[in-house]
């Protein structure tokens, strides 16, 4: 037991006699300090004694449209802590091509009675989708928010990214370091995020003086899709059309950027830059360390359940959408603008 107080101490970041005090369910410990030394029973792989475990306070459902991309699985992880935090267990609900559908989920959320349902990246954001599902589940009271994209008309909070304003930080910071051939590799342009980052990228370009106008703009677009595969597509085009700095839609497609250039023997950063966006875990581990735009999914995560829990209560939350400011994160794969190629002056 003692060993055990000690490790469960050190990795909670508190003394053995809170861990004890709160091991033995006795009162006096802060409810911060209560989930820290549950969080480190979870982690250290320790069963939690009986007394420790929370009766629900409710279902929540949770429905991504993949975990490939690991800016998703990292939503999940945070909404699922915020929501055992306030007693809520989720039920998370993961699509997958050919799979069960958004709505196919719905219903059976429904039929488990949830108390709310938190949507990431689902068919709200898609422009060809229609929007009146979510309405018929306002129409029956059920607690709703809407993650990364935004559907107008439907009475429910918003929380997204400042999409246009990742693709400005990009742009600028491979314009700062002498790039004058800069391209878009982007999924498909009916969701909203993908809109947003095309539409952000041509002004950009605009602006920093390095097209005339916007038409002139999309032929340094390149629509594919959000895949490793899609991004090694899209920037073997924008590459072999003479772009020394590529931006992607997502990390994926940058890894997919960087198959690309190696696949033409050229190398990253030193004949192309790439940047990434969401900044997924492990990111800042590949090869070359990727510079990518952060997506701030704790902090969005975190406006997420606060809305849904006021929501629940019967409060309602603001219906205003809040969009959340990215980070430049900058690491190996962006670099100074190479002289000209031989084999493209």
């Amino acid at each position: 037991m003692r060993t055990r107080l000690t490790d469960l101490a050190e990795q909670a970041g508190v003394s053995t006699a809170t861990v004890s005090r709160v091991l033995n369910g006795k009162a006096g410990v802060a409810s911060e300090t209560r989930q820290a030394v549950l969080a480190a029973l979870d982690l250290l792989g320790y069963e939690r004694p009986e007394k420790l475990r929370n009766r629900s306070a409710g279902l929540v459902g949770l429905i991504v449209p993949e975990l490939t991309n690991p800016v998703f699985p990292a939503f999940a992880q945070i909404i699922e802590s915020l929501l055992s935090e306030h007693g809520y267990t989720p039920l998370l609900c993961t699509q997958s091509p050919g799979g069960t559908t958004e709505d196919e989920y719905v219903e059976m959320l429904l039929d488990h009675a949830v108390d709310g349902i938190v949507f990431i990246s689902g068919l709200h954001a898609d422009t060809q989708a229609s929007h009146d599902r979510y309405e018929r589940l306002r129409s029956r009271g059920m607690p709703i928010v809407l993650v990364n994209g935004y559907a107008p008309g439907v009475d429910a909070p918003f929380v997204s990214p400042d999409d246009v304003a990742s693709v400005e930080l990009s742009v600028r910071h491979l314009e700062s370091l002498g790039h004058r051939k800069i391209g878009l590799a982007i999924g498909p342009g009916r969701f909203v995020p993908a809109q947003r980052k095309l539409a952000g990228f041509a002004d950009a370009l605009v602006r920093h003086g390095l097209v005339s106008d916007v038409a002139e703009a999309q032929e340094h677009i390149v629509v594919t899709l959000f895949t490793v595969e899609g991004g090694q597509a899209a920037a073997g085009e924008l590459i072999d059309s003479g772009h020394t700095a590529i931006v992607c839609g997502s990390d994926l497609m940058a890894l997919g950027a960087i198959r690309a250039a190696r696949a033409r023997g050229l190398r990253v950063p030193e004949d192309v830059s790439v940047v990434g966006y969401d900044d997924s875990p492990l990111i800042a581990f590949t090869d070359p360390p990727l510079t990518t735009v952060r997506q701030p999914v704790s902090a969005m995560g975190q406006a997420a359940i606060s809305a849904l829990l006021t929501e629940i209560s019967g409060d309602r939350a603001p219906r205003s959408e809040l969009l959340f400011q990215p980070e430049l994160i900058v690491r190996g794969s962006t670099g100074a603008a190479p002289g000209p190629r031989l084999d493209n002056p």
